[in-house]
């Protein structure tokens, strides 16, 4: 699955006529280095979810011949339903096995090929250095992921998850959750990960090598220098 709805406000004013996932970075649009990885990876079968400019992607991406990959557009209506409620409408395309996530706004070097087996967890999710001005997201205590920490990491964007991390979803949420009890539901993926922590059933890695969080124009900057530098 490609996370692609968001709307992209700090990168305003280029996300008002392109969705980020089909920003061009050092001449390749992002959504087409992902198609390109989890292809490498021996995907076959991609759902991108849509919401802001959703009309864009099928025209831009197509059906997936050409990376010999079978893409769905999961349109979620005029506002996105965050990554968790994204994901949540979603399932009933993504089946019950471990399924690759990749956030449509960033771009590594991680190798999805060799991404672990999930065994018992509920997830398994890639972690970064903060990148400078943040405090991190999680920690890593061997290969547990923990709600907390001495020295927290950045959560990339980039997992494995299955579809048993939804299981009584709404008894992750407090009984006034406007967005959980919203029709669809409309709730971020962070309660689910810090509940299945809390039980040990979250397992990460911390990838050192290159990863840039397409979010702000200057890091897009960055990232066209990087790539196109090779």
């Amino acid at each position: 699955m490609i996370f692609a709805a968001g709307r992209g406000e700090r990168l305003r004013p280029l996300t008002d006529h392109t969705p980020k996932p089909l920003l061009p970075v050092a001449g390749r649009r992002l959504a087409e280095r992902h198609l390109d990885a989890l292809a490498a990876a021996g995907v076959r079968e991609v759902v991108i979810n849509t919401s802001h400019l959703a009309e864009q992607f099928a025209p831009a991406l197509g059906d997936g011949t050409r990376w010999g990959l079978t893409i769905r557009y999961r349109h979620e209506g005029a506002e996105p339903l965050e990554t968790g409620g994204g994901m949540l409408n979603a399932l009933p395309w993504l089946g019950d096995e471990p399924f690759i996530l990749v956030n449509g706004d960033v771009w590594s070097d991680v190798d999805l090929a060799a991404l672990p087996p999930l065994g018992e967890d509920l997830a398994h999710l890639v972690l970064v250095p903060p990148p400078a001005g943040s405090g991190g997201d999680f920690a890593l205590d061997g290969d547990r992921v923990r709600e907390t920490g001495t020295a927290k990491l950045t959560y990339a964007g980039i997992g494995v998850y299955r579809a048993a991390l939804f299981a009584d979803w709404r008894g992750a949420f407090g009984a006034d959750d406007a967005g959980a009890d919203a029709q669809p539901p409309r709730f971020k993926l962070a309660p689910l990960l810090i509940r299945a922590m809390r039980s040990g059933r979250i397992g990460g890695q911390r990838h050192a090598g290159r990863w840039y969080d397409i979010g702000t124009p200057e890091r897009l900057a960055a990232a066209q220098a990087a790539l196109a530098g090779g």
